[in-house]
């Protein structure tokens, strides 16, 4: 685990606090990007870990990484892990949202909500304010938060931090 970057050792830290201490998270309610309501809740937890990036359509490195995302779920999603988006575009950029996904060919759901609801979400499932996109939440297949990060993720790190979690959990 000495080879992973330090600040996800530092999320892993402060969400281990957090669940220690106790906090609990309010999954605020987002929206697929069709318009039908969800919450995160919903969306993690069925039996895979489900790495959640939360993006905007303007976003310079989600645009520039986009389909290392893609390829994550395409290689892992009939496996033991998925991919979920979360785009801060809101409804005023329901449109532009729209046209990343497309663009990019994702072809995993994402979720749209509003910048201060996501915000906020983040802040209770971390204990951190957050700072900008991409940013990365890592679920573990009971849909309890086990890491996060702020910038890109190389998804070669994910998949160690997996299997590493798996074996430790299979013990």
């Amino acid at each position: 685990m000495s080879d992973i970057p330090s600040r996800w050792l530092s999320g892993l830290l402060l969400i281990g606090i957090l669940l220690i201490v106790g906090i609990v998270p309010v999954y605020a309610e987002l929206q697929f990007i069709d318009g039908k309501p969800t919450t995160l809740k919903e969306n993690v937890g069925k039996g895979k870990w489900t790495l959640a990036m939360i993006w905007a359509s303007d976003c310079h490195v989600c645009n520039k990484e986009a389909s290392e995302y893609v390829d994550f779920h395409f290689v892992h999603a009939d496996d033991n892990a998925t991919m979920l988006g979360i785009t801060m575009d809101g409804r005023a950029r329901k449109a532009e949202a729209k046209e990343f996904i497309s663009n990019h060919k994702v072809n995993f759901p994402n979720l749209i909500g509003e910048p201060k609801d996501i915000d906020k979400l983040y802040f209770e499932l971390t204990g951190a304010h957050f700072v900008g996109t991409p940013s990365f939440l890592l679920f573990d297949p009971k849909g309890e938060i086990k890491a996060m990060q702020v910038g890109p993720l190389p998804t070669d790190i994910v998949e160690k931090f997996i299997k590493e979690q798996s074996i430790a959990a299979a013990k």
